[in-house]
């Protein structure tokens, strides 16, 4: 039986073997980069994907198409699915990307973009493939002597090419924390001064060398809103290539009610009753998350669960009078 995935770009194992075990091979590699079947993926140099024009759905080169069109534009593997390679190919800033996107009957989408009208599965290979693309095009030189980098492991790795030097380089993920912090039938949300009105979300953080997860959501909690967090619960987690960050999201309780921002990353803060995001949603003062997002979720499933509410009809009642 499918295992149900609620967040955006998640699940993608239950569809891709990523064949880390065969990256290294670079027969095999090659072999399957020249198969007929093979998909390519095309990503220009901001890392936006190739759209069918008028379908939700990315519009994958064959292996005479990549040859004809990209040239020797590199090309990095994902991994098998459906029984076809998937590779994806980032074009460089010379590329003419709007002829690409006349001859291919596309347009160009960027991930946050496309996420929300494509195929889950194709969401989330858009999104491994965004994040692969992003270190490479912002990994070109060893970080610790300075010298250039080659690629190796079918895209995977990098390595100084110093040979005094020889260090390995690895795709980057910035760990980060998001909650839904609650107490006593009320949960914690803020804003930032850049949102739009009425836009209210989980409160978020990245993690610090040294920090535990749980540690890091109190942490959080605490310097944003002045609230204190006692028992944390693990909820689901979000890969979030924008650029390059993995979401980690928890339940908390809080201990204490009295809001206090501290850090001015906040505009507000405020704890919220079931009954008050339905009345704002309803009359507009009240606008959640983009639904790709896992704090959407995170707060659909609080709704749920402690007042009996589903944030998906609210904010499809919401649209239907607006």
């Amino acid at each position: 039986m499918p295992v149900p995935v609620a967040n955006a770009f998640a699940g993608l194992s239950l569809t891709l073997d990523r064949k880390a075990e065969r990256r290294n091979d670079s027969t095999w590699v090659a072999a399957q980069a020249a198969a007929a079947s093979t998909r390519f993926l095309l990503l220009d140099a901001e890392q936006r994907a190739y759209v069918l024009a008028g379908e939700d759905a990315l519009r994958w080169l064959g292996g005479d198409e990549r040859t004809r069109l990209c040239g020797k534009a590199p090309t990095w593997l994902l991994g098998i699915a459906g029984g076809h390679a998937h590779f994806v190919i980032e074009l460089d800033e010379t590329a003419d990307a709007l002829a690409l996107e006349r001859t291919l009957g596309a347009r160009r989408a960027s991930l946050r973009e496309a996420a929300a009208t494509l195929p889950v599965d194709e969401a989330a290979l858009f999104a491994y493939a965004k994040g692969l693309a992003w270190w490479h095009h912002e990994t070109r030189h060893c970080g610790f002597c300075g010298a250039p980098l080659e690629t190796i492991s079918a895209g995977h790795r990098m390595r100084c090419t110093n040979t005094a030097c020889a260090r390995l380089h690895f795709p980057r993920t910035d760990a980060a924390i998001i909650v839904l912090v609650e107490h006593d039938g009320a949960c914690l949300l803020g804003r930032q001064s850049t949102w739009p009105p009425g836009r209210y979300s989980t409160l978020a953080g990245f993690i610090e060398p040294g920090e535990a997860l749980e540690d890091a959501v109190r942490r959080e909690v605490g310097e944003e809103s002045g609230i204190v967090v006692g028992e944390v619960r693990y909820h689901s987690s979000q890969p979030w290539p924008l650029p390059a960050s993995l979401m980690v999201a928890f339940t908390a309780t809080a201990r204490s009610t009295a809001i206090t921002l501290r850090d001015h990353e906040l505009e507000d803060a405020r704890w919220f009753t079931p009954r008050d995001i339905a009345d704002g949603i309803a009359d507009g003062s009240f606008v959640p998350s983009a639904a790709m997002s896992v704090s959407y979720h995170l707060l659909a499933d609080w709704l749920r669960a402690r007042g009996r509410l589903e944030l998906g009809e609210l904010v499809a009642a919401r649209a239907a009078i607006a």
